[in-house]
């Protein structure tokens, strides 16, 4: 394609941003007011089939529930009964999840609702975080910013190995199951750090969030190519994800504060390497799993990685081109009438038609990012 100016490319990408964000309003969100909602429950089912019906409950996840707090709660103002609907996931989340005994929150429930998974995870904590930040910038009330409290002192208090990074997993009674630190919970950690920030000033929060990043850069750069590994250096079997590197440069160059870091400038450097290796040039379409080889383990191609990747080129410079290309991309190779794709095959053929319950944040943080280019 050859290139297009801003002044070419700006109505364009305005209107396909608009028939997306319409497409998300009218199509994405109302599955889960509908379908996607067991009312007995008062959770969001797991996920929806190709049409339109819950997969059989197997369980529900705390983080799931969270995310969609989050969708929700961004929503207010914009859907009809939004602000009710992210009232009632506040409420069941606390309902189903907390463990009243040693505090914190289960991974996850039954289909009755009974505790299932027991363990303490960060990832799900982190969301936790995440969302109550983005829901009591909504409704500022004194319990949601009570339960934001709870979730930093428990991260604080029971996952901080001391150094900087977190524990991944710990059991019901917060003893060690010596999972480590590990990439991804740290990342949506972070982000969950930025939320907060983003609300409230916290000394605490802002130096946590610096000290993770430091030992982030220490502990997981890979000192040749720059990219973010998804275990501490030295473990065995170790790979990159190229949604996740991209999804880490959004999170730092959007933060004044994380702006001109150590991994901040890891990150910038190995930019165009995961574009090389992880984007097919054709497509746009995002690999899933690399090795430092530069060779796939994991050729699907993500939904979520892709919003990722449009997301992060909105923050680069003279990306006018790229953000429209992408847009394009993620309309035509993931979006569809009743729904998305989450998964293409290493061919490019659909291989997995259902639809998870944790996916609409990915779009809605993608288009938020999106929207904010634009303005």
């Amino acid at each position: 394609m050859p290139p297009v100016s801003r002044s070419a490319s700006q109505p364009e990408l305005t209107a396909l941003f608009a028939s997306v964000q319409q497409h998300f309003l009218n199509v994405i969100v109302p599955l889960w007011q509908g379908p996607g909602w067991n009312c007995d429950m008062a959770l969001p089912y797991e996920a929806l089939d190709a049409s339109h019906q819950p997969l059989l409950p197997q369980r529900y996840r705390a983080m799931a529930c969270a995310r969609q707090l989050y969708l929700f709660s961004s929503l207010i103002g914009q859907v009809p009964a939004a602000e009710e609907r992210a009232a009632t996931l506040f409420h069941s989340l606390q309902q189903h999840f907390q463990d009243v005994e040693h505090g914190g929150w289960f991974y996850s429930v039954d289909p009755h609702g009974a505790p299932l998974d027991q363990r303490k995870d960060l990832y799900t904590h982190a969301f936790i975080l995440f969302a109550c930040a983005h829901y009591w910038d909504k409704v500022r009330e004194p319990q949601v910013e009570s339960v934001l409290n709870a979730a930093l002192q428990v991260i604080a208090q029971h996952f901080s190995t001391g150094d900087g990074l977190y524990e991944a997993s710990l059991d019901r009674d917060w003893s060690s199951l010596n999972s480590g630190p590990l990439q991804n919970p740290l990342m949506h950690l972070a982000e969950a750090f930025l939320a907060t920030l983003s609300v409230r000033e916290d000394n605490a929060v802002q130096d946590a969030l610096v000290d993770l990043c430091t030992a982030m850069h220490k502990r997981f750069i890979d000192p040749q190519h720059d990219v973010l590994m998804e275990k501490p250096l030295g473990l065995v079997d170790n790979w990159f994800e190229p949604g996740h590197q991209f999804e880490w440069y959004f999170l730092l160059e959007s933060s004044a504060l994380l702006r001109g870091s150590a991994l901040h400038t890891s990150l910038e450097r190995a930019f165009a390497l995961t574009e090389q290796l992880g984007v097919d040039q054709q497509t746009g379409a995002v690999q899933a799993m690399l090795n430092l080889e530069g060779l796939s383990k994991d050729a699907t191609q993500r939904i979520w990685a892709q919003a990722e990747y449009l997301r992060a080129l909105t923050l680069r410079p003279d990306s006018e081109t790229a953000v429209l290309q992408q847009l394009q991309a993620l309309q035509q190779r993931h979006l569809h009438a009743g729904g998305w794709y989450e998964c293409r095959d290493e061919r490019g053929e659909v291989s997995r038609q259902d639809m998870p319950s944790t996916t609409p944040y990915h779009l809605a943080t993608c288009y938020r990012g999106l929207a904010d280019y634009l303005r």
